[in-house]
């Protein structure tokens, strides 16, 4: 996922504190402080510390494949469905996965997951770095995405149950959201200056050494903090979505080199559509669901989370088509590449407090719609440069404007969604509103990829048909499109051949990653109609309208609530609010 500083400073309001630790320093005035307050004040630093290390390390892992999947698949010679899981073996744990995290940290306490999370990245990165195949790639991407999940609500959670007074509080949160940025602008400058001069393993390995300073500054500074009460995992509900997402990817990711009716692709969309089905049922029926599906039955929050969805999966598809562009196709250097993706995560952080304005000012209905219009401008821009422009230059405009489009919807997507919901519930909204966007990223580098790839390899077939070559060219040509795909073909060592069939497979895959483009800019047209239709064009003029189906929803809902819960929500509120982040990622990952 490409980043997110965060998500809405102002609908951040804490109404109660979930553990000893979080309670105001100034509770007890009666008496003159004694020697041991100076204790919490070093604990509240070093846990500052140790959270904004946690947090940029999750976000440094989300964002830094994206300046060297070129690289990567060259040099371990993928194909195009190997390559996509490169990418969302990390993004689909810390996607489906930080939800539940959220809640072993408060049962089991919050330190403890936040080392345990930075060494499971550790390992995980450990095994990329000594990688010599795809799955082995693969598997430790996996590894290191379920650390990241732990990391992202650990991080948080920490820090405001950490901080003493709101004043801290807010200082802490404005240094976490400084870390996550800073982790998704360092992303790209580290992978691509390492691979410049040295294997794509280093620049895993660089980043397991960050993950075990992470790990011993955790343990060394950390606050332990926990909230057990009231709160439970759901299992069920965790392990069904987490199966239906995966069957729902692989069918996607393997449909183009299997065949969309092989009986694994069908069958995979068979288990994904059961496991999906068997999720509402557990979330309808469990005691403490992860996702209350009561909230889409007002229908601004179900705009909102389908704005979510269909917007962070055309942002995200798009910058996943920008980095085959610049790295497979047009082969450029891992620096060059990691430039591009800085500039799109720069402007975020850049126009920050002027977002934070435009929040209070006009609302998140006029940021989002101006924000997906931009996205969708910028990526039908992209598509109308020619592939063989390489420089920084000519891509600035598309750049630029999916930065800024980006930074416009991540400031506003969570404040649309708690906007629609009553106060109690504002906890659950963006919790539920984090998970979706995060899943539509996920399905961003998944879908592109399937399309983009079945265009290419219909494209070739026939280019390599109508291509003056002898029958054991075209046959040596066929043998590796049809085991490996269109990028296997365009970067193979095939000798003279490889001459001969480089100007086919390169407008191929440009036709074909073009072309998908045009999908996800349709995407963000569909999110910003969503935008305009719910919450208006005007500043601040859809509050009343959403007014009655906010009190509605408050009537049903105060009698099944009790103080415990409201406090333990607003608590995950925070944890999974500004993890957004972009969360890089995002997000995402770009």
């Amino acid at each position: 996922m490409v980043s997110s500083p965060s998500d809405d400073p102002p609908v951040y309001d804490p109404p109660a504190y979930d553990s000893p630790a979080a309670a105001p320093a100034h509770d007890s005035p009666a008496a003159p402080p004694p020697a041991p307050p100076a204790k919490p004040a070093v604990g509240h630093r070093g846990t500052i510390v140790a959270g904004c290390l946690a947090v940029c390390l999750a976000q440094i892992g989300l964002v830094l494949p994206a300046a060297i999947n070129g690289v990567i698949q060259r040099s371990l010679e993928t194909s195009g469905a190997e390559l996509t899981w490169i990418s969302d073996a990390f993004l689909v744990p810390a996607a489906v996965l930080a939800l539940t995290f959220g809640v072993v940290g408060d049962l089991y306490g919050r330190k403890k997951l936040l080392v345990g999370g930075a060494l499971l990245a550790a390992v995980g990165y450990l095994v990329s770095a000594t990688s010599d195949s795809p799955a082995q790639l693969i598997t430790g991407q996996a590894l290191s995405g379920i650390g990241a999940a732990a990391l992202f609500p650990a991080s948080l959670a920490v820090i405001i149950a950490g901080t003493p007074t709101p004043a801290a509080r807010a200082r802490g949160l404005a240094s976490w959201t400084t870390a996550l940025s800073m982790g998704a602008l360092i992303a790209p400058l580290l992978s691509g200056a390492v691979v410049e001069h040295a294997s794509f393993h280093w620049a895993f390995a660089a980043t397991g050494v960050l993950a075990v300073v992470t790990a011993a500054a955790a343990w060394r500074l950390t606050a332990e903090s926990s909230a057990p009460e009231g709160r439970s995992l759901d299992w069920p509900g965790q392990i069904t979505i987490a199966l239906a997402l995966l069957a729902l990817l692989y069918g996607i990711i393997q449909g183009p080199a299997d065949g969309w009716g092989s009986v694994t692709v069908v069958g995979s969309f068979v288990v994904a559509a059961v496991m999906l089905g068997a999720f509402v049922a557990a979330e309808s029926r469990g005691a403490s669901p992860m996702l209350r599906l009561e909230l889409f039955r007002n229908p601004a929050f179900s705009a909102s989370a389908a704005m979510a969805v269909i917007g962070m999966f055309g942002f995200l598809g798009g910058a996943y088509d920008l980095s085959i562009r610049l790295g497979v196709i047009q082969h450029q250097s891992p620096l060059r590449v990691a430039v591009s993706f800085l500039i799109i995560q720069a402007v975020t952080p850049l126009i920050w407090p002027l977002l934070v304005r435009l929040l209070q000012q006009v609302g998140p209905g006029p940021m989002l719609v101006a924000g997906f219009l931009s996205l969708a401008v910028g990526q039908l821009w992209l598509r109308a440069v020619p592939v063989h422009e390489t420089g920084i230059p000519v891509l600035l405009g598309p750049l630029l404007l999916n930065g800024v489009g980006f930074g416009l919807v991540v400031a506003a997507i969570t404040a649309a969604a708690v906007n629609a919901v009553p106060l109690h519930l504002t906890g659950m909204a963006a919790a539920t509103t984090s998970l979706v966007r995060d899943l539509g990223q996920t399905l961003g580098p998944a879908i592109v990829g399937a399309v983009a790839l079945a265009t290419a390899t219909h494209q070739l077939t026939g280019s390599l048909q109508d291509a003056a070559l002898t029958p054991a060219e075209h046959g040596t040509a066929t043998a590796v499109l049809d085991a490996g795909g269109p990028l296997a073909l365009h970067t193979a060592d095939l000798g003279p051949l490889s001459a001969k069939i480089a100007p086919l497979t390169e407008r191929a895959l440009a036709d074909g990653y073009g072309d998908v483009l045009l999908l996800t800019a349709a995407a963000c047209l569909t999110a910003a109609v969503i935008a305009a239709v719910s919450l208006g064009v005007r500043p601040r003029g859809t509050a009343p309208a959403r007014k009655n189906q906010t009190d509605r929803m408050d009537q049903t809902d105060r009698r099944e609530q009790t103080d415990r819960t409201e406090t333990d929500q607003a608590n995950q509120t925070d944890q999974t609010d500004q993890t957004d982040q972009t969360d890089q990622t995002e997000g995402s990952r770009s």
